[in-house]
């Protein structure tokens, strides 16, 4: 027969709800009595039933963080935020890995509604499933969408202001003289298609803005990370394209941009200006000091997990169902953050 509550109180001599306290850890109790309880439990192997616990409770205090890599550094620095936020709550994140396949991120979403015991609510940063796979997902896990493509219009979403944060690098670019601004990690310009064709529509509109022809070839086209970036400054010097701007999609394309005009003799900012996008914490420390967008990281953060509470207060058939009243859809505000590698910085 499994041990119970009771058995480990009279085996550590106090009483059922002090034990309580020490396992769940909801009550200070002194060293020597969480010492006591604690030897005993082990000795009698009892083990906390804490599903059942949270299925009285209602709450799990754990949060289900879905993201497609865990080596990208924005995901990292995301996880580290929301971790922070909810540790101050006494609340749990717990991450998954979708290696940006919508395949997996659906498999996230089911696996969500197997353990709904398990989490209070999913924040899922999509980026292979669609508006229609959303709309037509019937899932009771309080959920809030990360991404920067169109999404379901039944669940919470936030986003970054990719058009609007571009567009003021590349504003800034062009009042300091820029001329040729390539456009690194570019794609066909759009608002809806993703994060990069959105960033290289702030790119292009800018460039309007200004009465500046904005030059299509300089639309690069790169993965996202430090090598892709590295390449796509050879592939430029390669094909004798003109420029003496870059505007990286992303700060770890930057890095990589920094390294292939190192590399190439330019110097940054006096040949060529660097913008990034993503405001890491590692681009203060690139040389010179990376100028970049930062796209409301703490505001990010702190209001995911608003709206994933008022999706878990709706309740699991609100969420089934679709609310009744209209989940938000917000978006981040984005400021230019100037240090080295542009012209006319500030500190």
């Amino acid at each position: 027969m499994r041990p119970t509550m009771s058995d480990v109180a009279r085996a550590a001599g106090v009483s059922a709800m002090t034990v309580s306290n020490v396992l769940t850890g909801r009550r200070r109790v002194s060293p020597a009595t969480r010492s006591r309880v604690e030897q005993a439990a082990t000795h009698l192997g009892y083990e906390l039933n804490l599903t059942a616990r949270h299925l009285r409770a209602g709450r799990t205090d754990t949060v289900a963080l879905v993201v497609p890599h865990f080596d990208h550094p924005y995901f990292g620095e995301l996880a580290a935020r929301l971790a922070g936020l909810l540790a101050a709550e006494d609340r749990h994140l717990v991450v998954e890995q979708t290696g940006a396949s919508r395949e997996a991120e659906l498999a996230a979403v089911a696996r969500a509604r197997a353990r709904w015991q398990l989490y209070d609510g999913v924040v899922l940063s999509a980026v292979g499933m669609t508006a229609a796979d959303l709309d037509a997902m019937h899932t009771s896990v309080p959920l809030v969408l990360l991404g920067e493509q169109e999404m379901s219009a039944r669940y919470a979403h936030v986003r970054m202001d990719n058009v609007g944060g571009a567009r003021l690098a590349t504003a800034h670019l062009l009042a300091a003289g820029a001329r040729r601004i390539a456009v690194v990690g570019g794609a066909e310009p759009s608002a809806e298609a993703g994060m990069m064709p959105a960033r290289t529509l702030g790119w292009s509109l800018a460039h309007d803005d200004a009465g500046v022809q904005a030059a299509p070839e300089l639309i690069v086209r790169a993965p996202a990370d430090l090598t892709s970036g590295r390449d796509a400054v050879r592939r430029i010097v390669r094909e004798g394209l003109d420029l003496d701007a870059v505007l990286a999609v992303t700060d770890s394309l930057a890095v990589g941009v920094l390294a292939g005009l190192a590399e190439a003799g330019r110097r940054v900012p006096d040949d060529v200006q660097v913008v990034g996008f993503d405001n890491l914490a590692s681009s203060e420390f690139t040389v010179p000091a990376l100028s970049t967008v930062d796209p409301g990281h703490e505001w990010l953060a702190t209001e995911t997990l608003r709206l994933l509470e008022a999706a878990i207060a709706r309740g699991p058939a609100a969420a089934a169902d679709g609310a009744a009243d209209v989940p938000q859809h917000v978006t981040a505000p984005a400021r230019l953050v100037l240090r080295g590698t542009t012209r006319d910085h500030r500190d």
